[in-house]
C-alpha cells in the first residue's frame, strides 16, 4: 500500500490543479458586458398579464385599397437623404447612420427593406433572443421576453459556481423589444422599442409572484439601436469605442418611466366631445412619436398606412385575454356585454404644425365607447 501512497498524492494534486484550471477558465468567460440575454422561451411561459399579450393576426383583415406598410419598398430608390445629424463616428457606420428628433432616436439606412430583413432576423439571434413576431410585410419583428444575465450580481459566489447553477438565479426582469422598418423619403427608417416586465411578489409570505409591466428603457433601445448600425455598416462594435459613452448619456435626454408627465407639447383635449391628442409637431414627427408610443405599448399591429396616416391595430382591454369567449361563457354569464378583442384605426392628422391623435372604429368612424378614452391616455402617456 506504501508504493502506491506517492502516486494517490500525485493524483490529488493533479485533480485539484484541474479544478482550478477549470475555475480560472470559467470565470474568465463570463462576460462583463452590460448585455447579456438569454431568451425566456427555454424556461417556462410566463404569467403574462391578458392586457400585455400578443394576440394572433387575423389574416381576413385586410383592407382594400391601402398602402401597406412595406409596399413601397420595391418602388424606385427614394431622393438623396437630407444631412439631420452629424456623421459622428459613434453616430454613422458605412451607409447607416443615427437621426436624434427631440428625444428619439431612429435608424436610417438607404438601402432596401428586403436587403435588410435577413441580417436583421440574424442580428436579434445572435444577441440570445427569439424572434416571437417575424412579419416581414409589416415591416415588425419582435422578439421573445428574455432576461438580460449581465444584470445578475457578480459576487464571489456567483463567480465561483460559475454557469453550472446558471438556472438558480434570477433578475427578477425581462425584456422584449419592437423593431419597426418604415420607407421614407429620408431612406428606410429602423425604430426599436422596448417592453418591460418585472417579478413582484404578491403575498407578505414571498411565496407566489406575478409579472407586472415596468417602464420602457430608453437606454437599451438606443444600444441595441447602435449595435445594430454597427452591424448594417459592416463594422465590428469594437470599432467603435465611443459606443458605451453614448448610450450611457442617453439617460441625460430621455425619461425612463411612463409614469412621468406628459411633454409640453402633447395634451389630451376634446375634439367634437371625443378624446384625442394634439401633439405640436408637423406629421413626419408626430407619425414617428405615436408609431413609438404603439410599440411601446403592445398594441398589436395589423396594418399601417402613412400616406393616410393610419395604424390598424387590435387592442384587449385589461382583464380581458384578448379571445372571443367560449359558448358557455356566453350562456352563463351574468353580464350583457362581454369585453372581447376589437379593432381600431389610430388616425394621426395635421394642420401646419399641429397634429391630431383620434383613435377610430375599424370602418374608419370616430369611436365613442369607453376604449377610446383608454387607447388615448395608454398613447398620451407613451408619446415622448
Amino acid at each position: 500500500m506504501n508504493r502506491f501512497a506517492p502516486s494517490a498524492r500525485r493524483l490529488n494534486a493533479m485533480a485539484c490543479a484541474a479544478a482550478l484550471t477549470c475555475f480560472l477558465t470559467g470565470c474568465s468567460t463570463l462576460e462583463e458586458s452590460k448585455i447579456d440575454y438569454k431568451s425566456a422561451s427555454q424556461a417556462p411561459t410566463l404569467q403574462i398579464p391578458p392586457d400585455l399579450t400578443q394576440l394572433r393576426r387575423d389574416s381576413r383583415y385586410q383592407v382594400a385599397g391601402s398602402n401597406s406598410a412595406l409596399a413601397s419598398a420595391a418602388s424606385a430608390a427614394s431622393p438623396a437623404r437630407t444631412a439631420q445629424d452629424a456623421g459622428t463616428a459613434a453616430n454613422q457606420a458605412g451607409e447607416a447612420r443615427i437621426v436624434r428628433t427631440g428625444t428619439q432616436r431612429y435608424l436610417v439606412i438607404n438601402r432596401s427593406a428586403d436587403s435588410v430583413w435577413e441580417p436583421l432576423r440574424e442580428f436579434w439571434k445572435d444577441n440570445g433572443f427569439v424572434l416571437n413576431l417575424d412579419q416581414p410585410e409589416l415591416g415588425i419583428m419582435e422578439t421573445d421576453w428574455a432576461e438580460n444575465r449581465a444584470k445578475l450580481p457578480q459576487d464571489f459566489l456567483r463567480k465561483a459556481v460559475g454557469k453550472i447553477f446558471d438556472s438558480l438565479y434570477s433578475t427578477g426582469e425581462r425584456d422584449r423589444f419592437r423593431t419597426r422598418i418604415e420607407r421614407t423619403a429620408n431612406g428606410l427608417e429602423i425604430t426599436i422599442t422596448h417592453r418591460g416586465l418585472a417579478e413582484i411578489y404578491t403575498s407578505p409570505l414571498k411565496d407566489a409572484t406575478v409579472w407586472s409591466p415596468r417602464a420602457a428603457d430608453p437606454e437599451l433601445e438606443i444600444e441595441f439601436l447602435r449595435r445594430l448600425m454597427m452591424k448594417l455598416g459592416g463594422q465590428s462594435l469594437s470599432a467603435n469605442a465611443a459606443l458605451a459613452s453614448s448610450a450611457s448619456s442617453a439617460s441625460s435626454v430621455t425619461t425612463t418611466s411612463s409614469g412621468t408627465a406628459m411633454p409640453a407639447d402633447v395634451k389630451v383635449i376634446k375634439q367634437n366631445n371625443l378624446p384625442a391628442i394634439e401633439i405640436k409637431d408637423g406629421f413626419e414627427r408626430a407619425w414617428r412619436r405615436v408609431g413609438v408610443a404603439i410599440d411601446r405599448t403592445g398594441f398589436t399591429v395589423e396594418d399601417r398606412d402613412r400616406a393616410q396616416g393610419v395604424f390598424f391595430v387590435r387592442y384587449a382591454p385589461p382583464g380581458t385575454t384578448g379571445k372571443e369567449p367560449g359558448f358557455f361563457a356566453k350562456l352563463f354569464t351574468s353580464d350583457k356585454v362581454i369585453p372581447t378583442l376589437a379593432k381600431y384605426r389610430i388616425a394621426v392628422t395635421s394642420k401646419g404644425d399641429v397634429s391630431t391623435v383620434m383613435v377610430q372604429g375599424a370602418d374608419g368612424i370616430p369611436e365613442t365607447s369607453a376604449n377610446a378614452d383608454k387607447i388615448i391616455k395608454l398613447l398620451a402617456d407613451e408619446i415622448k
